[in-house]
């Protein structure tokens, strides 16, 4: 039986100030992250290029192969500069303003800030809320006109310079992909990052505009959705359909739909994901009090087993290894987490989702004789990762699945899928030959024990072309 004890759930790390030293990535490699995150709206063309190649040196330290996710920005509305932070108070009438220093045709003084979308005026209606500083502040719209519009202040708060506006249920029409998104996109390109973030994604033409600008330069980079407001819950399917993969983005999604729809479209969004073979990410305020304080509070724990227990690829922290102090036990407590639950989930696993296509049904058969014979591994061989993902899809309930390949990019985005060990290999001609090699590395590395059972899901020579198989191989003992 497989002797390597492996987690199957995934993290995810974004690197900040507190975790960007090639010191603090080693032991990050060595704690279980897998995919390192860089958000772009917080970095510079220089410090992006830097961290990658720091990423990349790490990890070859190691002697493990970990992703790069680029997480682009995407459309978003910030307010202005001020001078100083402005206290807002309840029943205060605010401006937001969209033409600086425009002429103001009412006597009396009423405070103002500057937005950075010029044609709010033209997306939003009198009655809408607007929402600053992750929902902080929260304002009625009273009137507008060409340069402005004015608001009621309905919950108080301090407002600072160049803070997030969401317009819960506002259909604003900004670019999909920004002329930023594009530069950031090209940098991570040339220092091949293995997946882009794609930042509110509203329907299924803004993943597409990102997939043309991948196509035009023979990238194979893979997009993973961000769902982040109302639009995108509407066309969540269709989403998940389009994207290679998908990230729950609670911080705004939760704050530009009611708190108490969070849960049931988190749970929404990943059985869209698992009913239609894509990998699924939950993201934000997993672990947030670990930012401060070295141990997660109760309710931390329960919502990171929730995501385990939903059968989530990945989870993801944010500002736990940005700018928190205990960026390397934010880890190792996922890490903690993520295995006592798996292992309870192994005594109670369900029948693997069911698929209509014939390659998904030969899949489901492979993970079906590995749910029935306890302490088997799956060993599959992929280029582009296709078999890989797609019996990651199908949940299986003990068995790793140990996915070879003989490319350094499919290896890396590998790292995405849920129980997949991924493994280079270089391919011989002879599809047995292969196996035999795949077997042999096993064996060596102390992966496999003598006596194994192995699920071999490949391709075979029939008549001078390959055919996609299973084979049961069972190890000497």
């Amino acid at each position: 039986m497989p002797t390597h004890d492996q987690r199957r759930t995934k993290i995810i790390a974004t690197l900040g100030p507190a975790t960007e030293s090639k010191e603090m990535l080693v032991r990050l490699i060595q704690a279980g992250v897998a995919i390192f995150r860089l958000n772009m709206a917080h970095a510079t063309h220089e410090w992006t290029r830097t961290v990658i190649r720091r990423i990349r040196a790490a990890s070859q330290e190691v002697g493990q192969e970990v992703a790069i996710m680029m997480d682009i920005k995407g459309p978003e509305i910030r307010t202005g500069d001020v001078a100083a932070p402005i206290e807002l108070q309840p029943g205060e009438v605010f401006d937001f303003t969209v033409k600086p220093g425009a002429t103001r045709t009412q006597a009396e003084e009423v405070r103002s800030v500057d937005v950075n979308y010029r044609d709010l005026v033209k997306d939003i209606s009198v009655g809408d809320t607007v929402l600053v500083d992750n929902g902080l502040i929260r304002l009625e719209v009273l009137e507008k006109n060409d340069t402005r519009i004015r608001c009621r202040v309905l919950t108080p708060g301090q407002l600072a310079s160049r803070r997030h506006i969401n317009l819960p249920g506002v259909k604003v029409n900004l670019p999909a992909f920004t002329e930023k998104d594009r530069a950031d996109a090209l940098l991570g390109l040339e220092e091949g990052i293995d997946y882009i973030a794609q930042s509110f994604v509203r329907e299924v033409a803004d993943i597409e505009l990102v997939r043309n600008f991948l196509r035009v330069r023979h990238a194979s980079v893979r997009i993973i959705a961000k769902i982040e407001d109302q639009s995108a819950i509407e066309n969540l399917d269709e989403i998940v359909q389009a994207s290679d993969a998908l990230m729950i983005a609670r911080g705004d999604l939760g704050i530009e739909c009611p708190f108490e729809e969070l849960p049931i479209i988190q749970r929404q969004a990943v059985r869209s994901c698992l009913a239609h073979g894509r990998p699924v990410i939950i993201a934000t305020h997993i672990l947030e009090s670990m930012i401060e304080q070295p141990m997660p509070t109760r309710a931390e724990v329960t919502d990171a087993a929730n995501a385990v227990f939903e059968q989530a690829d990945c989870v993801m922290l944010s500002g736990e290894t940005t700018v928190g102090r205990h960026p390397l036990e934010c880890v190792k407590t996922l890490d903690t987490i993520s295995r006592r639950i798996e292992q309870v989930m192994a005594e109670d696993f369900a029948e693997p989702m069911f698929f209509t296509e014939e390659r998904m049904k030969l899949f489901r058969s492979a993970i079906v004789m590995a749910n029935e014979m306890p302490g088997s591994a799956l060993v599959a061989f992929t280029r582009q990762g296709s078999t890989a993902f797609g019996l990651a899809a199908l949940r299986p309930a003990r068995a790793p699945i140990l996915a070879f390949t003989n490319s350094r990019e499919t290896l890396r985005q590998l790292h995405l899928a849920r129980a997949v060990e991924p493994i280079f290999l270089q391919f011989h001609a002879e599809p047995d030959q292969t196996i035999g090699s795949a077997i042999n590395h096993l064996q060596a590395s102390g992966r496999i024990a003598p006596g194994a059972r192995l699920i071999v899901v490949s391709d075979i020579i029939s008549h001078d072309r390959r055919v996609p198989s299973i084979q049961l191989r069972i190890l000497p003992s």
